[in-house]
């Protein structure tokens, strides 16, 4: 699978962003799809999940203020940011966990995006 990201930019703190993650490829095999990101210095993180049944999970840290969400005719996934805070600023890629078969065998995979940058002023 394929993974474009994009909708990254610059805004100001309690300002919102909407990041999109276009999949292409063999998009029938993706199970779940999840948003990561990486701070300046720091581990990458799990933002956000969304499998192919609609559930959805999100980090404590951006509860309540980020909603991840897919359309299902565009394959693609969107991560809705609202009440941006500085400490949201980071590199944000979007990862596929995809699952096949092989001679009958499961076959576990995952691709990952492009990062598209997030920066929030104070």
């Amino acid at each position: 699978v394929q993974l474009q990201a994009s909708g990254g930019g610059s805004v100001q703190a309690g300002g919102s962003l909407r990041l999109s993650c276009a999949a292409s490829g063999n998009v029938a095999s993706i199970r779940a799809m999840e948003w990561y990101r990486q701070a300046p210095g720091k581990q990458r993180e799990l933002v956000a999940t969304i499998t192919s049944g609609g559930n959805t999970n999100y980090a404590e840290s951006v509860k309540g203020r980020f909603t991840i969400s897919r359309d299902n005719a565009k394959n693609t996934v969107y991560l809705r940011m609202n009440s941006l805070r500085p400490e949201d600023t980071a590199v944000y890629y979007c990862a596929a966990d995809q699952l096949s078969f092989s001679d009958s065998a499961p076959v576990a995979r995952r691709d990952w995006g492009n990062g598209t940058l997030v920066t929030v002023s104070s």
